[in-house]
């Protein structure tokens, strides 16, 4: 009975350090605005390492702001995306580098034909090490790519309120309506091109 029962215990044990291992690396967030976040959710969901991407809304001062209210653009806030990424796959870094790429940030309060505060280009950082990747980032890409003509807003996050749930996954689930069709599919196909995206 002895033998059996220390065999039972080795398994166990073998049992619970095989689940250790496979427990899943910590998860960090980063929160965006690049216009439309119908447009960036469906971009950011088809980066490898992203696990989780909620549209919503930040940096005004209206709380449980509603669409209605934030189309306003009254209430200060921003649509934006926040994105649950495993930083063993890919780097808040690298998000940024596909941030620059999937939205023009040289346009000030306007993507297209999405005007207002809304629509403005920013990152929210949630810690110093956010804050300075997102300075070095913004240097960079202001240099390499867009002649200093990069109007992003780089500010602290308060609050995160996520957008009702008709917004989340929009273009996954409505891929025919027009807005998806004639904004986010050419988009997305650039990007794919480019490689940004995988294909």
């Amino acid at each position: 009975m002895s033998n059996r029962f220390l065999a039972l215990g080795l398994w166990a044990l073998l049992g619970f350090c095989l689940s250790q291992a496979q427990t899943p690396a910590k998860r960090e967030v980063a929160t965006v605005g690049g216009g439309c976040f119908w447009c960036t959710e469906a971009v950011f969901e088809k980066i490898p390492g992203v696990h989780r991407v909620v549209s919503g809304y930040a940096g005004g001062q209206t709380q449980n702001p509603t669409y209605k209210e934030i189309c306003t653009g009254e209430t200060g806030h921003a649509e934006v995306i926040q994105i649950e990424f495993d930083p063993e796959v890919i780097s808040f870094e690298k998000l940024l580098d596909v941030f620059w790429q999937a939205h023009d940030p040289t346009t000030l309060n306007r993507q297209g034909a999405d005007r207002g505060t809304q629509y403005r280009s920013v990152i929210f950082y949630s810690s110093p090490e956010q804050h300075a990747a997102a300075l070095r980032s913004k240097e960079l890409a202001n240099a390499s790519q867009f002649q200093g003509k990069i109007t992003t807003e780089i500010v602290p996050l308060t609050k995160f309120y996520p957008a009702e749930d008709y917004h989340q996954d929009y273009f996954k689930k409505n891929p025919n309506q027009p807005y998806c069709q004639a904004v986010i599919a050419p988009k997305m196909f650039k990007l794919e091109k480019k490689g940004v995206l995988p294909q």
